[in-house]
């Protein structure tokens, strides 16, 4: 009986498109992976629908040798590191340029003396406890969040000077701000890595 229960259970997720136009009864509500509510069809009939998460399946890992496996696991650990940030880098960027726009330059000066100090409050210390491969990291998934390098971040809200400046910077601890993500080939685990744990798998 419980197993027959399941089955009909997973069946009501496949079918769930069927009763898409349906009356929601309730606000949806998380349950475990799941997100749920009870609907009404149109046949009158009291119905729960659950949306499941993706859930990612990748050929089983194989590492030649033990530098090869404590790198992966590397990368996992940067992955969860630094994901949070660029994500966060991507919202306030797309927070701050309509705002910026509507500025004349003396007005944007201004505001980024502001904001800047506030951004360094928050993020100073995280930032400074990053290991050089975290913050190389950060520069790659900040390029696939935003869609531009961390470079190109700089330049177009604080110009070339202090993008070059920067980069300068960058380039003394051996990293790169133009580099740019490329998760269909060279950068191809690293976007495994991101898809496991985005799902909650890793």
């Amino acid at each position: 009986m419980k197993r027959f229960l399941v089955i009909l259970a997973f069946l009501g997720c496949l079918l769930a498109p069927e009763w898409a136009n349906a009356h929601l009864l309730g606000p949806y509500q998380s349950v475990g992976r799941c997100t749920g509510a009870m609907i009404d069809d149109l046949t009158g009939d009291t119905i729960y629908l659950a949306t499941i998460r993706d859930f990612y399946v990748f050929p089983k890992r194989k590492f030649r040798n033990k530098r090869q496996e404590r790198f992966y696991w590397k990368t996992v650990r940067d992955v969860k590191k630094t994901l949070p940030y660029a994500k966060e880098i991507a919202k306030e960027i797309e927070k701050t340029g309509p705002m910026l726009q509507q500025m004349n330059r003396r007005q944007q000066r201004r505001f980024w003396k502001d904001y800047q100090k506030l951004l360094f409050a928050r993020y100073e210390d995280d930032f400074r406890h990053m290991t050089v491969s975290q913050g190389q990291m950060l520069m790659l998934l900040v390029d696939r969040e935003c869609g531009m390098s961390s470079y190109d971040c700089i330049k177009m809200f604080k110009g070339k000077s202090a993008a070059v400046f920067w980069q300068g910077i960058a380039k003394l601890f051996g990293n790169d701000m133009k580099v740019q993500y490329d998760g269909q080939d060279k950068d191809k685990i690293i976007e495994q890595v991101i898809l496991l744990v985005e799902a909650g798998q890793l």
